[in-house]
């Protein structure tokens, strides 16, 4: 029996890397004679930076600034062929960096981000691929392009203040000061997410409020982001207010877009043709996929559903572990994941889950295994 693992993150407990060697070993106890392989995933939200170094690269740690300008140290990779930069944009910028009383999308800022992107570039990086998902901002990738040379002006002159809630107060956009390397780069935004950056489907809308927006919060986002993309389609000859996936991360890739000639790819896509997926499929009876929790969002191009389509392609069953089950089995079943089972054995608080998530899931995986036993005789 040969037995892909390919899981993603399990968010706020577990990353992709660890929740594939909690399968591995819940799997190794029950078919000690299995081949158990392991290729964690990610479609460019958390985890990302995990999976793609997974295979090799090197990483690098740098001291930016938080959502909220405060120094932390966050990391980013190179890649083995020493020009393409693994981004992940919440390890800089996202809301897990904040307490829930600290979030505020008015304020909350990409900056952290670009500083990432720059520091990459200074060491050769040429190919960049951002990581889009958990982000803590709305802020249209003002702060990103800011620390890559932008200035966002007032009536006076002088640089905006960071953060969504700040945008209705640009006056006029120079740009004179963005490192000409960009223009040598390739960038690939990483996502999966269909938003636009304006409107009911757009960036405030939709991700506002889990960022801690109020509803006057969101109404003064989406007035603040449609002034700075009529400013940037006004100044700089880029309309960005239609684009299919502009809304990511609050806009980052939109801002991205605008200034650096971003391009937006699917982020599971990306990583599994990296780690050559297919080749892997070509040899396997089973995968095992899974993430922290199976919702709506899920079945629109998540790594979990990624994966199950691939592997649908090539007739291999999937099953996934999942924390948390928020969509019908039936929805799933049809995107190609054949079972789906909750790792959560018993009633426990949400805390108690995210602490013990590894053993769960290791124990999850030892009863699927017990199960596979059972159909291999």
């Amino acid at each position: 029996m040969r037995i892909l693992i390919a899981p993603g993150a399990f968010k706020h407990s577990l990353g992709a890397g660890q929740a594939a060697d909690a399968i591995k070993r819940g799997l190794s106890q029950a078919l000690p004679d299995a081949t158990l392989i392991t290729l964690p995933i990610a479609d460019g939200g958390n985890g990302t930076l995990d999976a793609w170094l997974a295979q090799g690269g090197t990483r690098y740690a740098l001291t930016v600034h938080d959502p909220l300008m405060r120094p932390v140290e966050a990391e980013y990779g190179i890649l083995p062929d020493g020009k393409t930069a693994i981004i992940e944009m919440a390890l800089a910028s996202g809301i897990e960096l904040l307490t829930d009383v600290e979030r505020n999308p008015l304020k909350a800022t990409t900056f952290g981000t670009g500083q990432l992107m720059l520091d990459a570039l200074d060491k050769g990086a040429r190919r960049f691929i951002i990581g889009m998902g958990g982000s803590a901002t709305v802020d249209g990738g003002s702060g990103a392009i800011r620390a890559l040379g932008v200035k966002l002006l007032d009536a006076n002159g002088d640089e905006i203040a960071q953060g969504g809630g700040y945008l209705t107060e640009i006056k006029a956009i120079d740009s004179s000061g963005l490192d000409p390397r960009w223009q040598d780069c390739e960038i690939i935004i990483a996502s999966d997410v269909e938003n636009t950056l304006l409107g009911k489907k757009g960036a405030a809308a939709v991700f506002g409020p889990q960022k801690g927006a109020s509803e006057e919060d969101v109404a003064t986002l989406e007035e603040n982001l449609s002034h700075f993309a009529e400013l940037i389609a006004g100044q700089h000859g880029k309309d960005i207010r239609n684009i299919e996936g502009t809304g990511a991360a609050g806009g980052l890739s939109a801002g991205l877009i605008a200034f650096i000639g971003g391009e937006i790819q699917s982020g599971i896509d990306l990583l599994l043709e990296y780690n050559q997926f297919e080749e892997e499929l070509k040899q396997v009876d089973l995968v095992i996929t899974g993430e922290g929790q199976m919702d709506e969002q899920t079945v629109y191009g998540k790594g979990p559903i990624g994966v199950a389509r691939l592997a649908k392609e090539y007739d291999i069953p999937t099953i996934a572990l999942v924390g948390g089950l928020n969509v019908h089995d039936t929805v799933l079943h049809e995107a190609g994941i054949n079972a789906v089972f909750s790792i959560v054995d018993k009633p426990m608080s949400l805390d108690n889950a995210l602490q013990n998530a590894a053993l769960l899931l290791e124990h999850a995986a030892l009863r699927i295994g017990y199960v596979i036993e059972l159909w291999d005789k």
